[in-house]
C-alpha cells in the first residue's frame, strides 16, 4: 500500500476507534442514570432529534479542524 493509502486506512480506522469508544461510554453512562433513577433507559423522539443535531454540529465541527479559520 502506497503512503497516500496508507495515511487514509489509518485515519479512518482511528475514527472508528474512536467512535466505538464514545458510543460504548455514551450508552455506559445512560444505563448507570437509569440504575441510579431505578427504570430503564428511554431515549423519546425529542431527545434523539437533539442527539442527532448535536452530533451533525460536531460533525461540521470536527470538518473544520483543519481549515485554519475561527
Amino acid at each position: 500500500m502506497d503512503e497516500e493509502g496508507n495515511w487514509k486506512a489509518n485515519t479512518l480506522l482511528l475514527g472508528a476507534i474512536i467512535g466505538a469508544l464514545t458510543g460504548l461510554g455514551a450508552a455506559y453512562l445512560l444505563i448507570k442514570r437509569a440504575e441510579i433513577r431505578g427504570e430503564q433507559p428511554t431515549l423519546g423522539a425529542g431527545e434523539g432529534v437533539k442527539l442527532g443535531l448535536w452530533v451533525l454540529g460536531l460533525l461540521k465541527r470536527v470538518g473544520e479542524l483543519g481549515e485554519g479559520g475561527s
